[in-house]
Parts: structure tokens; sequence; C-alpha cells
């Protein structure tokens, strides 16, 4: 492995050189998006088109509806939504010769939402319930089912078509509800996106049963086609000395084989991607966060801690045993690019930082939350979601590439990934209009990525956090086992 990951360090320099000749490219499509066709894909976008073929990078938004939804004002919504944003009307290129991804702008939006009646939802939840899966609401089988369809699996390996990136369906369930359900190509809507996305969609929806033209015109804002991350990124905010490059990819390299993992259950059988949900009450949530604001720490920081020292106890091990794991925490980026770039402009505009903690049993929760934070807070501080960009996405593509690489093959990256800012949901009339109970976002991880994603959201005062993990490598029962460590472990702080 030490070998292997030595040679990719000396293709390395080829990689920097792509990436000039893709930022030029990039800038070439810096034209109004009334005058723009199509683009290049930017360095991470490029990232992101070869996990998603893989299973890692299926963003879905499934909405559980009380009331029959109207198919033909929901259509309707969409189109305006697209059209007013068009990298999300988009199709996906694959150019073989080049080895590279392209983005096609139609001209107008020609999303079909695709409607599944009761029968077919019926079969449908029949070849996904399982005897192990009686607690497990329809709705939540839905999500998944949405997250493992991958309309994007052939990209990558022929330039004879391109693919949509945005699908929509709807799910009938008994009783008259049903789900709603979006599905999204992470290179074009990271999870901020995603949810600026629900939020005009459902504020359309409203203006449209209220026939609001002026509000409407608000919503629908013209968006223009940005460009890649790269693009944007301050100047000299990413700049690092060749030889810092090459013996940071040198450490990450080296750092990723003393990782450790939860346990591997099935590292060989066909992997999908799995959800639990970890859910407090709003005084369970309210004691964590007046604990943060104390310490001076994002909810992010606990979060992790609590991955860790849950992680660290069900393993068994002796109480002054060490072990070594991995975080990534992702940050949405659109407020510090220049130009800053509005927080509900379409694409991907996250980066990450990595860091390792030793962890050992008996850790004081607080105490790693705040070592956790520092440690990201300083990478951050000193710009490393910039200058390792590069780094870590010439990693993420070669692990793609050589599964070997990763303990078991198991394209692990980390053992667990949270997002530095967490999600502020309150109910409100709007929703109540159009009978919405519940809604999950979050996006599948089954090939290269953590062995937990949380996805973590403030909801009418309670913490509800979609926990995404690749299955069979680790089972629902390990993580429902694992959710409620950490559980347990936020409530006794």
């Amino acid at each position: 492995c030490i070998n292997k990951w030595l040679g990719f360090i000396c293709t390395f320099h080829s990689h920097l050189a792509n990436l000039s000749v893709m930022a030029e490219q990039g800038s070439a499509a810096a034209a109004p998006s009334s005058e723009l066709k199509s683009r290049p894909a930017g360095s991470t976008e490029h990232s992101w088109c070869k996990a998603v073929p893989g299973g890692t990078g299926i963003t879905v938004l499934a909405l559980l509806l009380s009331k029959p939804p109207d198919i033909s004002l929901l259509q309707n919504a969409l189109h305006k939504l697209q059209n007013s944003n068009p990298i999300l009307k988009s199709q996906l290129h694959y150019e073989s010769s080049t080895n590279s991804y392209s983005y096609i702008i139609p001209s107008t939006s020609h999303l079909q939402i695709q409607p599944f009646d009761l029968s077919s939802t019926v079969q449908i939840l029949r070849r996904l319930k399982t005897s192990d899966l009686t607690s497990v609401s329809d709705f939540h089988l839905i999500l998944e089912h949405e997250i493992n369809h991958n309309s994007w699996m052939n990209t990558g390996t022929s330039s004879d078509s391109d693919t949509d990136i945005f699908f929509a369906s709807i799910y009938q369930l008994e009783n008259e509800k049903s789900v709603f359900a979006l599905r999204i190509h992470t290179s074009v809507c990271d999870r901020a996106a995603a949810l600026a996305v629900l939020k005009k969609l459902l504020k359309l929806v409203s203006c449209e049963k209220e026939d609001e033209e002026g509000t409407e015109l608000e919503i629908l804002k013209k968006m223009e086609v940005g460009l890649g991350i790269e693009e944007y990124i301050p100047d000299g905010k990413a700049s690092k000395p060749f030889w810092a490059r090459g013996i940071d990819m040198v450490g990450y390299g080296l750092n990723s084989l003393r990782f450790c993992n939860l346990k591997f259950m099935d590292s060989e059988s066909t992997r999908g991607s799995q959800v639990v949900k970890l859910q407090l009450n709003k005084q369970e949530t309210d004691h964590i966060l007046d604990g943060c604001k104390t310490r001076g720490i994002k909810l992010c920081g606990l979060l992790a801690a609590a991955g860790l020292i849950a992680a660290h106890s069900l393993k068994g091990l002796k109480e002054n045993q060490w072990e070594k794991y991995a975080i990534v925490t992702l940050i949405n980026c659109r407020s510090i690019l220049d130009p800053v770039l509005s927080p509900d402009f379409p694409g991907f505009y996250h980066s990450a930082i990595l860091n390792t903690h030793d962890v050992k049993g008996g850790d004081d929760l607080w105490e790693l939350a705040k070592r956790s934070y520092t440690s990201f807070i300083n990478a951050k501080n000193n710009n490393k979601h910039f200058t390792d960009m590069g780094d870590l996405n010439f990693l993420m593509c070669r692990a793609i590439d050589n599964p070997g690489l990763t303990p078991s093959s198991s394209l692990r990256t980390s053992l667990i990934s949270v997002f530095e800012d967490t999600v502020i949901d309150t109910s409100s009339t709007m929703h109540q209009e159009i009978g919405l109970e519940d809604f999950i976002g979050c996006a599948s991880v089954h090939g290269v990525g953590p062995s937990i994603a949380i996805f973590d959201t403030i909801r009418d005062g309670h913490l509800d956090c979609a926990c995404v993990y690749p299955f069979p490598l680790h089972t629902r029962e390990q993580i429902q086992e694992l959710i409620g460590e950490m559980k347990k472990i936020l409530i006794d702080c």
C-alpha cells in the first residue's frame, strides 16, 4: 500500500497541471447564463462525477405529505425553479476521449414527475421490507429506495448519452398519504443548495395556490450558472509550496493506513446506503446547545466527539487502549468566496477538512468535543479547506480507482463526517397548507466516504439527525447500537 501511495504522489504533479487547464476552461465559461449552453466540470465537481456512479453523492429530499399533492402544480413549480436556476436543469455529459465531464444546459426544463400509484408503491415496499424492518416506516423505506436509485451508474463509461441531474417522484401510501422525493446529483447541489431548492419549491407551490405573482417573481430571481468552487477561491488562499503539498499528500496517504474503523460486517456484497435517526427532545437539545455555547464550540464538534467515544466504547477495548479515528468536517464556503455567493446559490460549494484524533476509554465528552472543534478551527484559520482541496479530491479519486488502498477495500475515508453548521428548520403555516408532516434530506455514502455521515437539523427545537451508512458493510443493528450509544452519551453529558 505504501508503495502504491508513493507512486500516486509521483503522478500528483500532472494532476496539478490538469487543474490549471480545467481552470482555464472554466474561465471561458463565465458568460451570462442566457448565452451559456455548456461548461466543463471543475476539479471538485469532477471528483463528484466520479464518485456518484459508485454510490456516493446521490442527494435526496423526501417529503411526507398528508394531503394528496397536485402533480401538475408541482410540475409547473419545478419547471419554474429549474429555469431560474439553469445548472439544475443541466445534463451531465462524459467525454471518453478526454476523461472529462461537462454540463449541457438546455433552454427549458423538461423534468417530468414520475408517479407511483398505491399498487406500485406496495410492490416496492414489499421488496424492501425484511423481518428486521418492522419498526421502520414506509416513508423511511422510500427515502432509502431513492438514495439507492442510481440514475448515473453508467456515466463515465461512454460518451453516447447525456444524463439528467434532477429527478422527481411521487409515491402513494395508504391513508391518502404520499411521499414526494427529489433526487439530485451532488456535483450541482450540495446540502445548502438542496435546502434552498426545497424552500423555494414550497413557496412556489404556495404562491401558485394563492396566485401571488409578485411574490413568485421574488422567489424566481434569475441565477447565473456558477463556475466550480476553485474559480471563486480568494487570491492567495489556496497557495501552498509544491514540496509542502507533496509532504501533505504523503501524510494523508500514510495516516490513512493507521485509521481505526467500525467492524466491517460484509465487505464483499453489493452495497447500498441506509439511514438511522438520532433524535433528542427539546429539553435535551436545549441543554447540549447551551453547553456548546458556553464552551465556544459548534454542535458539529459535540456530535463528532460523541461518535468517536461511542465507536471506541462498543469495541470493548481496555480503558487505556488508544485508537486513531478520522473526522471529515464539511464547510459551506459561499460566504467566504470571491465574489461572495448568495446562500441559495445552486451548485457544490462545500469544502472539507480532515482531522484525526486519538481516543481512549473514559475520555470526557466535552474535552474531546473542544479538542475536536479546536483542531478543525485551527485548520480552517490556516485555510486548509482551500489549500488541501485539490489534495483531498485527488486522493478520493485514487481511492475510487483503487479500492484496495483502503482497509478491506471498504472505501472508508473516515469514521464520521459532520457539517460545520446545523440546519435550523421551523414549521410554518405553509407546511400546514400543503400537509407537510415530515421531511428528510441526506445523501448516499456507499461508494467512497465515511462509515457514518451525519445530516443534522434542529427542527422546531428538537435535534433530528439522519445518519447515513453503507450497507451491508455495516448493518442496521450495528449502527442503531452505535447511534443509541451516542444518544446516551449526549444525554448524560
